[in-house]
């Protein structure tokens, strides 16, 4: 990650909800409160400052899919991307695979499901972008940035146009048996800072040193923040690390665990199974992936807005085991001068809930300094000055986190009233 925050560690105050949880209303709302409910005309207007942020594999992944799929509107456009991957799913697995019945009983994800819950989630997301576009017109691509956490880059991947669905997801698919069998005997840490920032070489170095020691692999899978990353590890290789981390991290950092229920991408576990080099085998027989995505595209893999028209082959491959580095897209959107961030996939949870901390944090800093005041009318003036809010300091993007609103796509949609 290229620059970090002083903002202070401790936990940030309780703050206005994230808009569109549900049971919780108005679909949208900035993290200060006072915006109106949001209309399609306001969409359609606020597009070319919107970010479209797509989820990634979550412990829950049904989301309000169901509800989706019983839509008389809806429903059609969600039942033709479930039935695409469900093909695709079918080639994989070598038998038949019916997503929308799935969805329908509303069966829960599983280790032994990865494959048509990664599917799901994928078919999911671009139904909704098909359903803002067609149905309401809302020209989605006019959008100033997307971004998406491990599965959800491969989303913004085929929103951008780099690649049709058909073509890239079969590779994490035929990839997906072997990565959720890496799950056994892995732990899942929470590494937290409540000083010092965590820098990214460093975790990496502390790991490196760990796993060499033979008693299994340990990596980080996402930097969430600067005092915040997840890291997998088999074995006891956890204990080992806590026991090591003085001499690398921060003094005053914590290693809580947690048992691990997600396969181990975006991590080193992955090399045991071969999986970088089976990707990069895969995606170079694959057609697409010769175009500039459009909107652009910060890779959580990268941490930059760096696709082009020949690098999508080389970034997925690194895809497969590099860590997520979610915070670097965030500060991304921030330093964009984005005023709306549009959550896509069903019951998004650990992006908006990383900007809620951000918000709370930066709101507790302008309460303890009595700024939150100025900060309510004059950091949101400069979001809406583009130009200057691409200049501000690295470390001063983040103010901007309040101030940005958020909406929670499925929730807006299943809001409005369509005949």
């Amino acid at each position: 990650m290229k620059s970090r925050t002083d903002l202070p560690t401790a936990a940030p105050e309780p703050s206005p909800a994230i808009a569109g949880a549900p049971s919780r209303t108005p679909p949208l709302r900035a993290v200060s409160p006072g915006l109106h409910d949001v209309t399609r005309d306001d969409l359609k207007q606020q597009i070319g400052t919107a970010v479209i942020a797509f989820r990634g594999y979550d412990a829950s992944n049904l989301g309000r899919g169901p509800e989706m799929l019983a839509h008389a509107v809806y429903g059609p456009i969600l039942r033709e991307f479930l039935n695409r991957a469900g093909r695709v799913c079918a080639d994989v697995l070598g038998r038949p695979v019916d997503l929308p019945a799935r969805l329908e009983t509303r069966e829960q994800a599983t280790l032994d499901s990865f494959v048509e819950d990664t599917a799901t989630i994928v078919a999911t997301e671009l139904a909704q972008i098909r359903i803002l576009e067609e149905i309401h017109g809302v020209p989605v691509r006019n959008a100033m940035l997307s971004f998406g956490h491990s599965i959800g880059e491969l989303s913004a991947l085929v929103l951008g146009g780099v690649y049709e669905m058909e073509q890239l997801l079969p590779i994490p698919l035929g990839l997906a048996h072997d990565c959720a069998d890496l799950t056994a005997d892995t732990t899942m840490g929470i590494l937290s800072s409540a000083g010092g920032v965590l820098e990214p070489e460093q975790v990496l170095r502390l790991c490196s040193t760990v796993s060499s020691k033979g008693h299994g692999m340990v990596g980080p899978s996402t930097f969430l923040s600067p005092y915040q990353v997840l890291l997998l590890g088999q074995a006891d290789t956890l204990d080992l690390l806590e026991a090591e981390m003085r001499d690398f991290l921060p003094s005053a950092v914590t290693l809580r665990r947690r048992p691990n229920h997600w396969p181990p991408l975006h991590t080193p576990l992955v090399w045991e199974r071969s999986v970088p080099n089976r990707a990069a085998v895969a995606l170079y027989h694959t057609e697409g992936g010769h175009q500039k995505p459009s909107p652009n595209i910060v890779s959580c893999t990268t941490g930059r807005a760096n696709y082009d028209e020949w690098n999508s082959r080389a970034i997925l491959t690194e895809w497969t085991d590099h860590p997520q580095r979610l915070w670097d897209a965030i500060e991304h959107t921030l330093s964009s001068g984005a005023e709306l961030v549009i959550h896509v996939g069903p019951e998004p949870k650990l992006i908006p809930t990383a900007f809620e901390r951000l918000s709370g944090k930066v709101m507790k800093q302008l309460r303890t300094r009595h700024l939150d005041s100025l900060g309510r009318h004059v950091l949101p003036s400069i979001s809406r000055n583009h130009w200057l809010a691409r200049r501000l300091p690295h470390n001063a993007v983040v103010l901007r986190a309040p101030f940005v609103n958020h909406l929670i796509l499925e929730d807006w949609l299943l809001a409005q009233d369509v005949a």
